[in-house]
């Protein structure tokens, strides 16, 4: 196994951080390595907002689902999924270009991801821990304020990096499902009910397998937070699909 593998199965979210501040070398790397992302043409379909502003880094502490350590991060970095400015390359060159649809924010969000993931690891090859928040994905109408962002532009992802505390690195990493599990050959294939089952063999802490489903539906499938991303959503894509 190399290096780059190794890191990518050591690689855990990372929610306290230590005073140590990241250098500007240091960003620098980690947004220049974000960008050489593969992209959908080339296109950088996103626009990265690095928030300085302690005080927008406590408004989104607060926004997303209340939680404190995203104002205390020494890096936040939100991947906006952005079909706003290729509308303006087009204008300026004198076309009149159609208005974005559901199938350009789709492939925006992909290449913000995309380019998410790249800061993740640059981050993690300098010993930067770094989290993401799907929260950024809720309340929008008070998220498109505090960001400024013009109708076609939507917070796919956010991130948070800092220097992991020594409890932090030490923390046991949440196991994965088997690749077995996760890859069909050639066409999607349903699990039944023995295949489900065993999948979550081992991720019960020797709980019932209903019993811990359920505990685990009610968490984060039928969560308040999971409710309002989804009208959240909902709002985002009316900009995309009304206007």
């Amino acid at each position: 196994m190399n290096e780059i593998i190794k890191a990518l199965h050591k690689r855990k979210s990372v929610r306290v951080f230590t005073e140590k501040e990241i250098s500007a070398e240091e960003k620098e790397a980690i947004l220049e390595a974000a960008i050489q992302a593969p992209s959908a043409g080339c296109q950088l379909l996103y626009t990265i907002l690095d928030i300085t502003d302690q005080q927008k880094k406590e408004k989104l502490a607060e926004l997303c689902d209340h939680q404190p350590f995203i104002a205390k991060a020494k890096l936040v970095l939100v991947f906006c999924a952005d079909c706003e400015k290729w509308l303006s390359f087009y204008r300026e060159a004198g076309l009149t270009p159609r208005k974005p649809g559901a199938g350009d924010l789709l492939l925006a969000v992909e290449d913000a991801a995309i380019a998410a993931q790249n800061a993740v690891t640059a981050a993690e090859s300098l010993g930067i821990g770094s989290c993401y928040i799907g929260d950024v994905m809720e309340r929008a109408e008070e998220m498109k304020a505090l960001l400024a962002l013009p109708p076609y532009v939507y917070p796919a992802c956010m991130l948070v990096f800092g220097y992991p505390t020594e409890h932090q690195k030490e923390r046991t990493k949440p196991s994965r499902f088997a690749v077995s599990d996760m890859v069909c050959k050639n066409a999607y294939q349903a699990k039944n009910s023995q295949e489900i089952r065993a999948m979550f063999a081992q991720k019960t802490d020797g709980k019932d397998y209903d019993q811990w489903m359920e505990a685990f539906w009610k968490r984060k499938y039928e969560s308040d937070f999971s409710k309002e991303m989804s009208r959240s959503m909902e709002v985002y894509l009316k900009d995309f699909l009304e206007k």
